[in-house]
């Protein structure tokens, strides 16, 4: 998807591939959306039932779409505003349309011949991150003359980024009962990978920590927790703890309020609205805590240009050449 006007002479211009997992946009699109995820493997009844009553109960889709272009708009006017050259933001989802081929496909038709693929997750994993560029790299060899493409690994120390949060920390913790976050444990979270990537070294687990540790250090946090969330179910062991371990344990000690911090994830999307506004929420009551989360980042002034910092300055950030 575009999302901006043709400049004069496209060729001089500088693409930057926003990727997302994807949602489907109407309760409609929840079977084939979870057949494409599933590689084109049907949902036995009960499964699709599941992620029926999931989506029913947040209204039968989730905003990461309309957050996403709303971030791309925002993005390519800050950086035409700062930028030496023209830029001109796309968008590309892994599992649903707009597909990532379909934006490079697009951008090729616009006769760009550069182009910058960041995935809105700020850490990398091998198996989440390198799904988004993988696709990417795909489309662009496929293409008779491909762009010169990078791609950006990671940008989880980006300091916009970090502040961003920082300050969604602060404002969520005035909201509890003491007013200043006495009396409340703060725990990040992000979304949990198979246990076997800790085999091959994979720094997912390491840069979540590095993500946190600078957040708590600028809230001035001298205690806080970390817990994974969404798991799949593929029948093997997953990261942990989970966010349901990690609540359990709290209430138990008789912690009872909570401040929620998806540090993994930038957009109300279904492990957000569903995954914590619902599932862990009722948990939550069930186990006598008063558990909250911060507002995420979404197309937020400051979360805008934390991405316009890592584009145009790498700042934070870690970029690789595409092998094409």
């Amino acid at each position: 998807m575009v999302v901006a006007n043709k400049a004069s002479d496209m060729s001089q211009a500088t693409a930057v591939l926003l990727t997302a997992f994807g949602t489907p946009r109407s309760f409609d699109e929840v079977e084939p959306f979870y057949r494409t995820i599933r590689g084109g493997r049907p949902l036995t009844p009960e499964l699709l039932q599941e992620l029926g009553d999931r989506y029913h109960r947040v209204g039968g889709t989730t905003p990461l779409l309309k957050v996403t272009e709303e971030v791309a708009h925002a993005l390519e006017r800050q950086l035409n505003a700062k930028g030496e050259s023209g830029y001109k933001v796309y968008i590309g989802m892994r599992y649903w349309h707009p597909f990532i081929a379909e934006a490079v496909q697009q951008i090729a038709a616009d006769g760009i011949s550069r182009v910058i693929g960041m995935a809105l997750a700020p850490q990398y994993s091998t198996m989440s991150t390198d799904g988004y560029r993988g696709p990417m790299e795909d489309a662009l060899r496929a293409l008779p003359q491909p762009p010169s493409a990078r791609f950006v690994d990671s940008w989880h120390a980006n300091p916009l980024f970090i502040a961003t949060i920082a300050q969604r920390i602060k404002d969520a913790l005035k909201g509890f009962s003491s007013g200043n976050g006495d009396g409340v444990e703060v725990v990040f979270s992000a979304h949990s990978l198979p246990s076997r990537i800790l085999q091959v070294g994979d720094p997912y687990p390491q840069e979540l920590r590095q993500s946190c540790e600078a957040v708590a250090k600028a809230v001035g946090l001298s205690r806080w927790h970390f817990a994974y969330q969404s798991p799949g179910r593929t029948g093997e062991p997953w990261l942990g703890p989970a966010v349901s371990e990690t609540l359990g344990k709290l209430a138990s000690e008789g912690r009872d309020q909570v401040l929620l911090v998806p540090i993994g994830f930038v957009s109300d999307n279904l492990e957000i609205v569903y995954d914590i506004d619902v599932e862990a929420q009722e948990l939550a009551q069930g186990l006598g805590v008063h558990l909250e989360r911060i507002e995420m980042p979404n197309a937020s002034p400051a979360f805008v240009a934390a991405l316009a910092e890592v584009v145009l300055h790498g700042t934070g950030a870690r970029l690789r050449d595409c092998v094409l």
